[in-house]
């Protein structure tokens, strides 16, 4: 089982792909990481010698913040902004969206499961 960046990468999956499930490398950079160790793209990770697997290892220690490290510097950045009272610490402090998206119709992903209103039923126009 290869053990990269304290993550037990799929066996089964090519090498680009399996590194994906790393948080902190996405497929731009997997694939630049296997460029640059020149590991081929078709090439699955059971099939990786230990060496190869150490050279991944050891290049995404160096190169990449990634897992725990990267989770923590993302955290403290957003706690900054709400420390500092900024427009954009308050949208975090209250789960709403936070780049300017609009959130009349839409951000039920961002607001969560919508919350029905007792007695909010509309009466129609009386002419």
């Amino acid at each position: 089982m290869a053990r990269i960046a304290g993550v037990n990468i799929p066996q089964d999956k090519v090498v680009h792909i399996a590194l994906t499930y790393i948080h902190g490398i996405g497929d731009f950079n997997s694939k630049l990481i296997c460029k640059k160790l020149s590991i081929p793209f078709n090439k699955r990770v059971n099939s990786l010698s230990e060496e190869e697997v150490l050279k991944i290892r050891e290049y995404i220690d160096q190169n990449y913040k990634v897992e725990g490290d990267l989770r923590r510097e993302v955290s403290m950045n957003i706690k900054r902004l709400v420390d500092l009272a900024t427009y954009r610490g308050s949208r975090h402090k209250k789960k709403l969206p936070v780049r300017g998206q609009r959130t009349h119709c839409n951000a039920r992903t961002r607001k969560g499961k919508a919350i029905a209103i007792a007695g909010k039923k509309l009466t129609p126009l009386k002419k």
